[in-house]
Order: C-alpha cells, then sequence, then structure tokens
C-alpha cells in the first residue's frame, strides 16, 4: 500500500560537526554554528535537495544550561535567531519545504535522570519556545528519554499554534524500552492527554526500531522514526559537559543499507521517516530514491 511519507532530514548537528573539522566541544554543533556561520544553511540545504521536505532547526543544544557552559547565555537569542534563518534560506532557496523548530533534551541526551520536573522543565523550555514559534512551522521534541522528561517538553511546546512532533529514545538494545528503563507503552497515557501531532522514535540503533514500532502504532498517532549510526552511546558520553569525539560511527549503515531498513518502518505504517546523527545527506538521496520506486508520494 502507498502513502504519503514525510521525508525529515538527516543529522544536523553531527553533519555540522563533521563538516566542520575542529576539535569537538561541549557546545557540540552551536559551536560550529558560531565558528562556521554560513554551515547551516549549506547542510539544510543539502538535504532539501537530496529530498528532505523538512529542515530541523540547529537548536536542540540552544539551551540555557548548555550555553552556561561557555558563558554564553547573553547570545541565546541571537544564536536562535542565526539557527532558524539559515533553516528558512534553504527552504527559500530550494523553493518548498518546511522548518521545523527543534527543543533538545536539558542537560544532555540520554540523561533524563538530570532533567528536572516536567512543571520546572516547561518553564525552561520557555525562551526558546517563544523564540522559535514565530519564525518555523512545526516543534519537533527531540531525544527525550523519559516519560516525565517528554511531559515537559510537550507542556512547554503545546497551545501555541502550531503542530508539535515528539520524538522519544530507546534503549539501543530494547526498543520496547525508553532509556530511562521504563517501558515504551507508558507513553500512552501522556500522549492521550497531550494529543501532539505526531510521535515518533530518534536517536537509536536502526535495529531497535521496528519493535518501538510495533507499540507507537496503538497509540492513535501518526509515527515514524529517524535512526542514528553510531556503533554505541559510550559511557563516557554520558557525563556532564562530555564531547562527541566519545562516540563513533558504524562502518555497516551506508545509504543502501539504512534506507532499506527505513522502508521496513514505513511498511510498519510509518509516514515520517529521516535520520539522526551519522545519517547525511547520501542516505536520504537513497531513502527519497526507494520512496518513489515504491510509489509513495513525498510530502
Amino acid at each position: 500500500m502507498t502513502a504519503a511519507i514525510t521525508l525529515l532530514d538527516g543529522s544536523i548537528g553531527q553533519e555540522m560537526v563533521r563538516r566542520a573539522g575542529d576539535r569537538p566541544t561541549p557546545l557540540w554543533s552551536t559551536q560550529a554554528m558560531i565558528d562556521h556561520p554560513k554551515l547551516p544553511a549549506e547542510v539544510h540545504l543539502d538535504y532539501f535537495e537530496a529530498g528532505a521536505t523538512v529542515a530541523s532547526t540547529n537548536t536542540y543544544a540552544l539551551l540555557p544550561d548548555r550555553l552556561a557552559l561557555a558563558e554564553l547565555e547573553d547570545q541565546f537569542e541571537a544564536l536562535t535567531d542565526i539557527a532558524v534563518m539559515a533553516a528558512r534560506r534553504a527552504r527559500a532557496a530550494h523553493g518548498s519545504g518546511c522548518v521545523a523548530g527543534v527543543l533538545g533534551p536539558l542537560y544532555g541526551s540520554y540523561r533524563p535522570d538530570l532533567c528536572p520536573p516536567a512543571a520546572e522543565a516547561a518553564s525552561r523550555y520557555g525562551p526558546l519556545v517563544a523564540r522559535l514559534v514565530p519564525q518555523v512551522d512545526l516543534l519537533l521534541l527531540e531525544t527525550m528519554c523519559s516519560v516525565d522528561q517528554a511531559d515537559g517538553a510537550l507542556r512547554a511546546a503545546l497551545g501555541h499554534g502550531l503542530p508539535v512532533w515528539l520524538a522519544v529514545s530507546v534503549m539501543d538494545e530494547d526498543g520496547t524500552r525508553l532509556r530511562s528503563g521504563e517501558p515504551l507503552a507508558d507513553l500512552q497515557g501522556l500522549l492521550a492527554q497531550r494529543r501532539p501531532e505526531a510521535v515518533l522514535i530518534n536517536c537509536t540503533r536502526p535495529e531497535a526500531v521496528a519493535p518501538a514500532l510495533e507499540i507507537l502504532r496503538g497509540f492513535g498517532l501518526a509515527f515514524g522514526a529517524y535512526a542514528n549510526g553510531f556503533t554505541r552511546i559510550d559511557a563516557k558520553f554520558l557525563d556532564v559537559a562530555a564531547t562527541v569525539d566519545t562516540l563513533k560511527a558504524r562502518a555497516d549503515i551506508g545509504p543502501d543499507r539504512y534506507a532499506e531498513i527505513a522502508m521496513g518502518w514505513v511498511d510498519q505504517g510509518a509516514t515520517i521517516v529521516g535520520g539522526c546523527c551519522e545519517i547525511g545527506p547520501a542516505h536520504i538521496v537513497e531513502l527519497a530514491r526507494r520512496l518513489r520506486e515504491a510509489g509513495h508520494e513525498i510530502v
């Protein structure tokens, strides 16, 4: 059965860090954007030209706790605007597409134990949401690793007149559990209460996605996935202020293999697919080709 498929871009932050070629810092892609201001728009345009219909803003790490590490809190608004305008310029150059304003997890990826309770987290997200809402087409909440962490981001993002997509990350070796250890099925009550437009799996091994989607498909929402290409999440990366040089890309997840796996997600009913860290434009080119070859419409 053919369907209308939203094709997300691939890695933004990791792709920028790779192209910059500089020594990684705890600021991750924010530092790459500061040092190479033309880079974000170039990355976004490459993804649009690869076939993606969504540009995800380079705002994943633009949060007060991250900026405080480098005493850059006073540049929050300017950096957010630079990130958003890069995506908008790329969309204008391409002639179509939409811009997704990205919110990443507070205090670091894969560490929901460090995140404040949902009500406090929602307040901390407030400035970023307020800056994004007038400039983007939807809000994309990425790599939420516990039910409460997802709740905090949803509380901040909903109610502003924009579609909200929630992306959660599951264990690399067990796609039925969030990285907090909670069953993925425990999200159902929260989603029934908050009602985002879509729920996704992101930033986990491609092999963990299929069992996760079997659970998501029962939630009654549009669903999909975008996986990463890391070998594993090294324990050193879980330290506060860790850098991405502790993570390594897999050699066995090239464009052909990734597209093959992602087409399996579409067969499961996913209508939103793309890539996360270490999944680049070449992967999206191949995924777009296979979607069209199978008769799907990319929207």
